[in-house]
């Protein structure tokens, strides 16, 4: 199993991702955690579920019209559709004993200094390399 290498794709990716969080907090004083942000959107809705329905729905067009305009990112998906859906579970209840999710705690809470998001950034890091290492070396990359 190999990953592709793309600095530029990826710099280009975390600037807009940056943007965006700071654009967000700029102008309506939130958090762009991913999972915060559905979770309002999900009856009963939340009074600002506007801004929450377009923010996602920019984060599902985007790669969409980039495709659509020529742009290619190669990638597979070497795993069955069942093993998907037991990953988002495991995700899911990752992201509700952490208090949020790689975006909230990553990219939001890192940049305010929040010791809980440091924390929990940290530990999503471990997890991720022990994950790959053992998928990988261990089980021989199923």
């Amino acid at each position: 199993m190999e990953t592709e290498f793309t600095p530029f794709l990826s710099l280009a990716g975390g600037i807009l991702i940056g943007l965006a969080a700071t654009l967000l907090m700029a102008f309506h004083g939130r958090i762009a955690g991913m999972t915060g942000i559905l979770a309002g959107i999900i009856p009963p809705l939340s009074a600002d579920w506007g801004w929450r329905l377009a923010f996602l729905a920019g984060s599902v067009l985007a790669p969409l019209i980039f495709t659509a305009s020529g742009g290619h990112i190669a990638f597979s998906v070497p795993i069955s559709a069942t093993a998907l859906v037991a990953g988002g579970l495991i995700v899911g209840i990752g992201v509700t004993l952490g208090s949020g999710c790689t975006s909230g705690h990553g990219v939001c809470g890192m940049a305010r200094l929040s010791p809980r998001s440091i924390v929990a950034t940290l530990v999503f890091m471990a997890s991720t390399a022990a994950t790959v290492f053992i998928v990988r070396h261990i089980l021989g990359g199923i």
